[in-house]
C-alpha cells in the first residue's frame, strides 16, 4: 500500500493520499484550476470600524499560498503553483523539491522522483532533495537504492537526525538490523528528542516510519535507547515489543546493550510472563 510522507512521532506512519480521479490531469491549466490567490483583490474585506484607520492585507507570494495548501493537505492544488513556479525558475532546487512532494503526496511517485531528481541536479548540495529520492525506493520496498541515496544525502549534510532516522529505517526493511541499530545510534546521538516532534525542515524534506515487523522494530529501538542511556524510551519500546508479540524479547537479558537498564524494576517487569 503505498503511503504519503511526512516527519511524525515515533509511532508508525500512516498517510492519506489524495489520489486524483481517473482521467483527471494532475496539470490543469493554474488559470482555471487554482483556488483564487489570497489577496486584497479576492477577498471581501469589512471596513475598518474606525475610517481613521487603515488594514493592511498583504497578498501572499506563489510559494506562500502553495506551502498553504500542503499544510491545508489540498495537494492537488499545491502541485498546480509549485508547478507554475517550478516553471518560471527551472533551476530553482526549492519549487522542485516541493512540487515533487505535492506530488508524492499524490502518490504520484514516478513524477514526484523526476522533481527531486531534478533538484538533486540543479543543486548537488541540496540533501532535502536527495533525502527524498530516498523515501520514493523505501516506498516501494528497493531497500538498497533507499540506502545509497540516504548515505548520500549523509554524505552532504552529516549533522541531520533525520537522516541517519531515515538510513536506519531502509536497513531494518534490508534486514541489516545491526546496521539500523547503528543508524539509530547516530540519529539519536544528534538529536535524543528525534522521535518527541516533527522533524521536517519546513516542509522540504520527508520521512516515512512505517515498517512491516514491527515488534522486532520497537526492540531494535529500545536497544537502541538503551545503548543511548534513556531508560524511559528504552522501556517504551520494549513494552511496545512485548505487546506486539516478539518472541525474542528475552534475549534482552543477555544482550550488553541492555547491561545498564536491566536492574530497573520496571525493566524487569517487562519480561514477567503473565498467567493467561
Amino acid at each position: 500500500m503505498t503511503r504519503p510522507l511526512m516527519a511524525c512521532p515515533a509511532s508508525i506512519l500512516l498517510f492519506a493520499l489524495s489520489i486524483p480521479a481517473a482521467g483527471q490531469s494532475l496539470f490543469e491549466d493554474p488559470e482555471t484550476a487554482v483556488a483564487p490567490r489570497v489577496g486584497p483583490s479576492h477577498q471581501q474585506q469589512q471596513p475598518p470600524a474606525d475610517p481613521s484607520v487603515i488594514v493592511v492585507r498583504p497578498e501572499l507570494t506563489d510559494e506562500q499560498l502553495a506551502d498553504l495548501y500542503m499544510v491545508r493537505k489540498d495537494y492537488r492544488e499545491a502541485s498546480l503553483v509549485y508547478k507554475r513556479l517550478a516553471d518560471q525558475n527551472p533551476r530553482n532546487p526549492v519549487y522542485l523539491n516541493k512540487l515533487g512532494i505535492s506530488l508524492h503526496q499524490q502518490a504520484a511517485l514516478a513524477m514526484a522522483l523526476k522533481y527531486y531528481e531534478r533538484a538533486s541536479k540543479a543543486d548537488p548540495s541540496y540533501a532535502d532533495a536527495q533525502n527524498n529520492i530516498g523515501t520514493i525506493w523505501y516506498q516501494r520496498k528497493r531497500y538498497g537504492k533507499a540506502i545509497k541515496a540516504y548515505q548520500k544525502a549523509i554524505g552532504i549534510r552529516n549533522d541531520m537526525a533525520v537522516l541517519y532516522s531515515n538510513l536506519a529505517y531502509a536497513y531494518f526493511g534490508d534486514k541489516k538490523y545491526e546496521q539500523a541499530i547503528g543508524s539509530f545510534r547516530q540519529a539519536l546521538a544528534l538529536d535524543p528528542q528525534l522521535f518527541e516532534h516533527n522533524s521536517s525542515r519546513n516542509g522540504s524534506l520527508l520521512q516515512d516510519r512505517s515498517v512491516s515487523d514491527r515488534g522486532r522494530f520497537y526492540y531494535l529501538l529500545a536497544k537502541s535507547f538503551a545503548e543511548a542511556g534513556n531508560l524511559e524510551r528504552c522501556l517504551i519500546y520494549l513494552r511496545k515489543a512485548k505487546d506486539e508479540g516478539y518472541k525474542e524479547l528475552n534475549a534482552a537479558k543477555s544482550d550488553p546493550a541492555f547491561a545498564a537498564v536491566l536492574k530497573d524494576p520496571a525493566i524487569q517487569e517487562v519480561f514477567i510472563t503473565k498467567p493467561q
